[in-house]
Formats: C-alpha cells, structure tokens, sequence
C-alpha cells in the first residue's frame, strides 16, 4: 500500500475548469499555503530573494479559495510532480554540489572561480561549518565588527569553543564588539557572509594531500635499514630541522615497544600470517630489536607465545633480507591499524600517566 501524502488526500486527479482562471503565481501561493497547513517543511530560503519575494506578496493578496478549487490546483501539481522523470540541479553550484568528488579538484576550483562566491549558495551555510581553526586567522585579520557578525551567527556552543581559541583582548573586543551588532542589516550580514565565505574557499589546491614531512617519512618507513640511516644522514647535513621531524614521523619495528599499548599487541598479530610473525621475531630475537620481539612475544597470550617461540627455535638463523621484510610487514600491519582508528600510539600524556 502506498503511504498516503497531503497532496493524494485531496484529489487523484484534476476536476478541471476550476482553477483555470488563476496564475501560476496564485497556484503556486496556494501549493505553499496548503503544504505549511499540514505541517510539511518547505525550504522556500533555497528560492531566488526575487521569487520569495513574488510568493510573500501573492500570499498576501489572496483571501479565499474553496475546496473545489483548492482540489483541482493540487491535483494539477501532482500531475505534474508524476510527469518529471530527472531534475537537474540548478547552475553551477547544484551542479558541482552533484559532482562533488568525481571531477577533479584543479577542474572545480576552476569552475568555482569562474562561477563567483554566489555558487556556493548560502555563504553562511559554509561558514557555519567551517572548522574552527580555519576560522580563527580570518577572524585575527578581519574587524572587530566583522568578527562580532560572525560570532553570532554561529550555534552558541561553537562560538563559545571558538571563542575560547582566541587570545583573551581579541576574545574580550569582540565579545563588547557583539553589543554593537543590533543595528546591522541583513545586507551587511549577507555582504560579511560572501566575504568570509570567499575567504575560506580562497585556498590553494596542493598537488599532494600530505606535507613533505609525512611523504618522507612514510616511504623511509618501507625502506631497508640501511637506505634510512643513510638518507636520514644525508639529510641532517642538509637540513637538521628538517631530518628532525622526518624522524619524528618514521614508525619502524625498533618503534613498537615505545609508541604500541601492549594490549594491542593481539590485534596486530591477527592481522600476519604466522609463519611471516614467526620470521620477523626469530630476525629480531638475536640482534639490537631483542627487546621488542620480547615485548610483542610477552604481550600475547601464553599458549601462543609458547608456540610461537618453539618454531622460533626450529626456524633457526634468519637471512637479514628476508627478516627485514617480516619486520616491515609488521610494521605495516600497526600503521594501517592505526591509520584506520583501530588501535591507537601511545603519546606523551599516556607515558607520563604511567610514570606516575
């Protein structure tokens, strides 16, 4: 069965004759007024300011309309509802709205350049979502009046977090600035929105998604250890600072006993064959990473790790090669656990915590 709308109760189909006197301005006003009677939610703020406009003054010239009538202009709006195979959104920012992560974002800025601010429909429908920290160095360069708009159009809990981010004569400034608001008119506002909007979308579209630092880091991390001691020298002679934070990014298998919580140590396991855990530990067991076979091996259950330590000692000695890439097999199991929420490293809060 299907489920019964405003628009089915009142008529199946055009009585005719009825309604033909009226504009489509007129029927329009009465689709409206007849939805809002029951209770249906209209974004009529999507409309054109020209039409919203046309619609409040036809809604308010008209007095009276009765059932007959109301029957037919509803039942021609149906009709011509059932008639509509696709609707295309409207201009470019439907359309990029539509498209959106299916062209490519050198060709979308290009389009959102050429298209104006306008595109992005409701300027202050991005501002309001934008993140905070995106917003804090438009705000520390702006006006204290624009800042003061801007507070106030945000939800309340958002602008108390934003405001909080803000050092306390700027936060103070534009919390007195906020009293002043009360005469501004909704053009201004509109005008502050397409400037902040503007703003926010006047970002430079990068090549990579990931800043140098982390690309470096992330192919040392899958490089033999050799490779990586000597680039990471190269680089130090090049640029400390630099070599200092590609350091600081690099998760090898020497890394796992210091940032991985013993308890995910299970989680990580399921996720290698056994035969590939086994190399990797049996590697490390007699070198300078002893200490985190014994970590990982100590952090499994006791039949396992009983198990596992047997075949250790069947396997014997390990090439380096083929332990180096065990390791970097483990090594990449914990990262994209990590990268996928499921486990998390251990930070410098968590160790001090466990120091107390």
């Amino acid at each position: 069965m299907k489920a019964t709308t405003p628009l089915a109760r009142i008529a199946p189909a055009p009585r005719g004759g009825a309604a033909a006197h009226l504009t489509r301005s007129q029927k329009a006003a009465i689709i409206v007024r007849f939805l809002i009677n029951e209770g249906a939610e209209i974004a009529l703020t999507d409309l054109p300011d020209g039409l919203q406009a046309r619609l409040t003054t036809q809604m308010g010239s008209m007095r009276y309309v009765d059932r007959g009538t109301l029957a037919d202009v509803v039942a021609e709006f149906a009709q011509e509802l059932e008639g509509m195979g696709l609707i295309f959104p409207r201009g470019v920012a439907g359309a990029l709205s539509t498209l959106g992560g299916r062209i490519s974002p050198q060709t979308a800025a290009r389009l959102r350049k050429e298209a104006g601010v306008r595109q992005y429909g409701d300027p202050w429908n991005q501002v309001k979502e934008a993140n905070l920290t995106a917003l804090i160095p438009i705000i520390e360069r702006e006006s204290t009046e624009v800042a003061a708009v801007l507070l106030s159009k945000l939800e309340v809990s958002r602008a108390a977090d934003l405001l909080g981010k803000l050092p306390g004569e700027l936060a103070r400034r534009i919390t007195y600035a906020v009293s002043q608001t009360g005469s501004v008119s909704p053009e201004a506002v509109d005008r502050i929105g397409l400037a902040l909007a503007a703003e926010l979308h006047d970002v430079p579209e990068t090549a990579f998604a990931q800043g140098a630092v982390e690309r470096v880091g992330a192919i040392l991390n899958f490089s033999l250890a050799a490779t990586r001691d000597d680039v990471l020298t190269g680089l130090e002679e090049t640029d400390q600072e630099f070599a200092a934070l590609v350091r600081r990014a690099i998760f090898t298998f020497v890394h796992i006993s210091d940032r991985v919580k013993p308890t995910d140590i299970p989680r990580i396991t399921r996720e290698l064959d056994q035969a590939v855990l086994v190399t990797a530990l049996a590697g490390a067991a007699s070198g300078d990473v002893a200490t985190v076979a014994e970590f990982i091996l100590n952090n499994l259950g006791k039949r396992m790790s009983e198990a596992i330590r047997e075949e250790m000692q069947e396997r014997g000695r390990v090439r380096l090669r083929d332990a180096e890439e065990a390791m970097a097999a483990v090594v990449n199991a914990v990262r994209t656990l990590e990268a996928a929420g499921e486990i998390s490293f251990v930070t410098p809060e968590d160790e001090e915590q466990s120091g107390d």
